[in-house]
């Protein structure tokens, strides 16, 4: 009869130690996960500048207030089919040319990415119809783990100054023709790279 006891105690107490050895391991592939890199970014001021076709550019202030890096790898919106990251450098003639972005910009956890006309920005290659200033268009910031973040951005005029490509074969940019088969300087005038105004 005693030894019958010590098996039942025994029992109860190897059932007790699974029981909390499972519990501890649940515990812990909850803690492992840190949700999508989308959830914690936002975007300060996003705007786009207004034109009526071909090329434009959008700005705006991203901000990583998560605990990890985060990687924006791409730009989805109803209003460009081609949309870019571009990063701007110095040619080497003191004048700043661009150049799509391989890889995306890694912003790293508590920074930001200032997205600036005559700096990095987000760069429509051929817009579906005109922008007007005042009104709003809808955008979405695509991460490198899938998870995306749509915000709205107002629409404004901006008179900026023209630019240069770097390798604009490798780019795509080949001559940015307009439909006459000149080569636009409206397009790039609008591609906002140095110093200009809000109107």
């Amino acid at each position: 009869m005693r030894i019958q006891k010590t098996a039942v105690l025994l029992s109860s107490t190897a059932a007790a130690a699974l029981v909390l050895v499972t519990g501890c391991s649940a515990s812990g592939d909850g803690s492992d996960s840190t949700g999508d890199a989308s959830s914690t970014v936002t975007v300060e001021d996003p705007w786009v500048k207004a034109a009526d076709e071909g090329m434009t550019s959008s700005f705006g202030l991203v901000e990583n207030a998560g605990e990890a890096d985060v990687t924006l790898v791409a730009v989805e919106s109803a209003i460009a089919e081609d949309i870019e990251l571009h990063q701007t450098s110095d040619d080497g003639s003191g004048a700043m040319s661009m150049e799509e972005k391989q890889g995306g910009f890694t912003i790293t956890a508590g920074d930001s990415l200032d997205l600036a006309p005559g700096g990095d920005h987000i760069m429509f290659m051929d817009i579906d119809g005109p922008l007007q200033a005042g009104d709003t268009v809808d955008l979405t910031l695509v991460f490198s783990d899938d998870s995306r973040l749509d915000y709205e951005a107002s629409i404004r005029d901006f008179a900026g100054a023209d630019e240069s490509y770097g390798d604009e074969e490798s780019h795509g940019h080949e001559g940015h023709e307009d439909h006459d088969g000149q080569e636009s300087e409206d397009d790039h005038a609008d591609h906002d790279l140095g110093d200009g105004d809000d109107s």
